[in-house]
């Protein structure tokens, strides 16, 4: 069941309900255009119906605090909020770069507003929680976690996951555990900054790369789904995905042997289009002794992920 309310906020049930723990945790997936949240029911990871909208007009620390106040609302179906206080916790996924213990964003590209604040005090006085309760993790590896723990990098033992939407997100597995040192690991596990093509990474491989790519081609400006769309009828998208899957094979190629996966799973909205690129991708690779894998779980791998980076920060800190 899923449909939009009268604010715009999308809602989709992701698992019935069931028993739960006393514990229950508001998890957040902060993307490029919009903010997800669901209530996580203990730490069997139920997770219930997720409410999602776009970043509020007004770019203030304020109204993005607001907005999760009214996510909140909805996943506890609490117009209200007279039921914050059943909300034992918060866990964010949020991109970086950013201060994931501080809580503070240090992002000069995206969500600006936010620099230098310390959303974790903020969100601890707006939830009426203590700070130590509220969390952050890199949303490439939240992605990591939810796939490891339910998707597709199960029982795999080197894994990578990439995100590939507005940025490049990335994170790097050995043994069901995050990884960002080590053989074949880049600084901090992150990929989206490695030289690429005389630039960065990103800038091939994101929303702007397929963009810039498209205009390129024909001096039009669209965005990446209204080019995903128009691909059986307008050869430069098509073309543009194939070059994207191109840049794509070759950077995993050239850019990751060392570690030596076993499979890199892909999420983030452009890889819901990766029938559009996966072919050129994959004979990129080549020989390549890893899979090329598309994720099992989607929007719900972050929040999965962000709820099972709370339970284990709760654990360890008993």
């Amino acid at each position: 069941m899923s449909g939009s309310n009268d604010n715009g906020i999308f809602e989709v049930s992701v698992l019935p309900t069931t028993k739960f723990s006393a514990a229950r945790v508001l998890v957040c997936d902060v993307g490029g255009s919009h903010i997800s949240a669901a209530l996580c029911h203990g730490e069997n990871l139920i997770l219930g119906p997720v409410a999602s909208a776009p970043y509020p007009a007004e770019q203030s620390a304020n109204a993005f605090v607001e907005l999760i106040k009214t996510l909140a609302f909805h996943a506890l179906d609490d117009d209200k909020g007279e039921n914050l206080a059943l909300i034992s916790g918060i866990s964010l996924a949020f991109p970086g770069p950013f201060d994931y213990e501080a809580g503070i964003s240090q992002m000069d590209h995206k969500l600006v507003y936010l620099k230098g604040v310390n959303l974790r005090e903020m969100l601890a006085s707006a939830f009426g929680c203590t700070p130590q309760s509220v969390r952050f993790i890199n949303d490439a590896a939240a992605f990591l976690l939810g796939e490891l723990g339910a998707g597709a990098a199960r029982n795999i033992d080197k894994v990578i996951c990439i995100t590939l939407g507005t940025g490049v997100g990335s994170a790097f597995a050995v043994d069901g555990e995050r990884v960002i040192e080590g053989r074949g690991v880049p600084n901090g596990g992150e990929i989206w900054n490695l030289p690429y093509h005389g630039g960065i990474l990103e800038d091939q491989l994101s929303a702007r790369g397929i963009r810039s790519a498209y205009k390129e081609r024909t001096q039009t400006d669209r965005d990446v789904a209204d080019i995903a769309h128009s691909v059986e009828r307008d050869q430069a998208a098509r073309e543009t995905f194939e070059e994207f899957g191109r840049n794509l094979g070759t950077a995993l190629r050239t850019l990751l042997p060392d570690f030596a996966p076993a499979t890199v799973v892909m999420g983030g909205n452009i890889s819901r289009s990766a029938q559009l690129f996966l072919p050129t991708a994959k004979k990129a690779l080549g020989d390549t002794p890893f899979e090329l894998k598309v994720s099992a779980l989607f929007d719900s791998a972050a929040l999965y992920g962000a709820a099972l980076h709370w339970y284990r920060k709760q654990t360890l800190s008993r």
